[in-house]
């Protein structure tokens, strides 16, 4: 039985101002599916969103929903009444039905979420805040839920509960993220927005990773071909008589098509070109924490910690919300004062510091006034760079260096403030919630840059993969002013947590259910002469390439099939069909490439 299809997109259009977000797309959600949608920043991925629960209208094309169907929406910064309590805003609804069981639902939903239901929305943070939304609109039983950056604000506490509460909800989800690590958990899908176009790819992030590379270098090659053919094309027109003749009028209509199809084609935005410009070394001494204790209203934030920080430590700083990360931070850079204890810093620090509340960018400024106020050019590493180039490495073409901020996007915002930070020479870089708002190849080229950074880098962060391909330290909140120092990442710090048991704890504890027990030592066994290969066991051998080849060859296209939406709209069975072939190629492959090995190793001992 073909699974119940929610929305279709058949041809659809939208576009702003004249930039296309949307061009002759396809697309579909069928029951139970839970869809990661990514993209660029600036792609549309938000438009689609007021697409799907009808705030918005294709400029051309159907946008078909299931008839009844419900569907529910959490904004990236969602807008509750300040003046209502926690219950009243969860308990309202834009519905005329009634629903005379909301009431009880809406109880039930609060306690199992850990909300305060008569707390004012006016003094909840922003990670409660979310959470009383996403409670909001679950408890309209929707049947499909659309999520806008759901983990910005919640802590590591948070973004599990939201992993937990989406792999057991019953409906359908779309969800936007930047978030790796919680699109590996959660979706069953991946639909990129990618010039245009949307393209899917069946299975979480990781496995969208490997079959998108595989899909990009198809592109490569088809357009390499096309450019060949059109340059060849080109040559033979120029040559004048010969291509007038009445026997050539169809090459010369065809030289017309391939020149149109040429300049509509879509080329692939450039990625952020990121460069910092340190400033002059510091010391080996960065800070030095000794004892150091901080209070606010009686209630203790650091309580006793000592640690000291050293040119070139990448340090992440992680805690639930409110545990008091930025006031670690700002102990660490002298701008602010311990209760007890003492900080001394270090020589020649120069910190550039990253705001995640964006309160560095003026509103009314320009683009060019914020990144290089009163001059033209930047000095990036020794260089000199004209602010037109410079806010183009960051993806701002030079028609938008004279708008103000105020006109720009979250991840809009989160580029520009890394533009600002990295024009100014620094030494120790400061960077509280970067990645909110950022797209995921932007992530990937910071990571990348913050790796090579010679300088000191401070961290905090909820998003556990860029914590781990970026610092080398850990300190971590464990409790109420209790902070500690580890070696490594997040997943780091979650095992060597682990580790340190409960005092509580008996000695020697029974091994759980799931925990490997160790073999037995074996007996060695005698020396056995290595059998040389058969002649059917080299033929196998010399085949196994080429039969590998023509697996992942077939594994290719089936890939590029489920690329195309409309497969998921026309024919919902065939999607299953291909998935399980897809499993079954991946299983033959691993079994292939073991007896390959085995083989080679058999051959390479005789």
């Amino acid at each position: 039985m073909a699974p119940t299809t929610l929305i279709t997109f058949t041809d659809v259009q939208l576009a702003f101002g004249h930039h296309p977000l949307l061009d002759h797309a396809d697309f579909s959600i069928q029951a139970g599916e839970r869809i990661g949608l990514i993209g660029r920043n600036g792609a549309g991925k938000s438009s689609m969103l007021r697409l799907l629960d009808g705030r918005t209208q294709p400029d051309d094309g159907d946008v078909a929903r299931a008839s009844g169907l419900r569907v529910a929406t959490v904004e990236q910064e969602p807008e509750l009444d300040e003046s209502m309590t926690v219950f009243d805003v969860v308990n309202s609804t834009d519905e005329d039905h009634e629903d005379w069981q909301r009431g009880s639902r809406v109880r039930s939903l609060l306690e199992r979420l850990g909300l305060p239901t008569d707390a004012l929305i006016g003094g909840l943070s922003g990670g409660t805040r979310k959470r009383v939304a996403l409670a909001r609109a679950l408890a309209g039983n929707p049947d499909l839920l659309l999520l806008d950056e759901p983990t910005n604000h919640l802590d590591f506490d948070g973004i599990a509960w939201l992993e937990d509460l989406l792999r057991g909800w019953k409906g359908s989800a779309v969800i936007i993220t930047h978030d790796r690590r919680f699109l590996d958990a959660i979706a069953t899908r991946i639909v990129e927005l990618d010039r245009g176009r949307l393209l899917s790819f069946p299975g979480n992030f990781s496995q969208w990773q490997e079959r998108k590379a595989q899909w990009l270098e198809s592109e490569r090659l088809e357009q390499a071909r096309f450019d060949k053919l059109l340059a060849q094309e080109e040559v033979w027109i120029r040559k004048g008589v010969e291509a007038r003749r009445t026997r050539n009028e169809g090459r010369v209509r065809r030289l017309e098509r391939l020149r149109v199809e040429r300049a509509e084609r879509r080329e692939r935005q450039g990625n952020v070109n990121l460069a910092l410009a340190e400033g002059q070394r510091s010391g080996k001494l960065v800070a030095e924490l000794e004892h150091v204790t901080k209070a606010f209203d009686g209630r203790i934030v650091v309580n006793d910690y000592s640690t000291t920080l050293l040119r070139g430590d990448r340090i992440g700083i992680i805690g639930p919300n409110g545990a008091g990360k930025t006031t670690l931070l700002k102990l660490m850079l002298g701008r602010l004062q311990p209760d007890s204890g003492s900080v001394r810093m270090g020589t020649n620090v120069e910190v550039a510091y990253f705001d995640q509340m964006r309160a560095q960018l003026n509103e009314t400024d320009t683009l060019a006034d914020v990144i290089s106020p009163g001059s033209e050019w930047v000095e990036i590493g020794g260089t000199r760079k004209h602010v037109m180039s410079y806010l183009g490495d960051f993806l701002f073409s030079p028609a938008r260096a004279g708008s103000p901020v105020s006109s720009l996007s979250g991840g809009e915002r989160a580029r520009l403030l890394l533009a600002r930070l990295f024009a100014r020479p620094a030494n120790v870089l400061v960077l509280d919630e970067p990645t909110n708002d950022l797209d995921i190849e932007t992530l990937e080229l910071l990571e990348a840059l913050l790796q090579e950074y010679t300088g000191t880098v401070l961290l905090v962060s909820h998003d556990r993969e860029f914590l781990n391909n970026v610092v080398t330290q850990t300190i971590a909140n464990d409790g109420p002013g209790i902070w500690n120092d580890y070696v490594g990442g997040y997943d780091d710090w979650l095992a060597q947590r682990r580790v340190i048991a409960p005092a509580t704890a008996p000695a020697a504890s029974a091994p759980a259910a799931d925990e490997e027990k160790p073999a037995p030592a074996a007996a060695r066994p005698k020396p056995t002469k290595v059998s040389r290969l058969s002649s059917w066991e080299t033929r196998e051998l010399e085949g196994l390439p080429d039969a590998i080849a023509a697996l992942e060859a077939e594994q290719e296209g089936l890939s590029g099939k489920l690329a195309d939406g409309s497969l998921y709209r026309d024919a919902p069975d065939e999607v299953a069909r291909i998935n399980a072939r897809i499993s079954e190629i991946e299983k033959e492959l691993e079994a292939k490439f073991e007896r390959w090995e085995a083989l080679e190793a058999r051959r390479d001992a005789s």
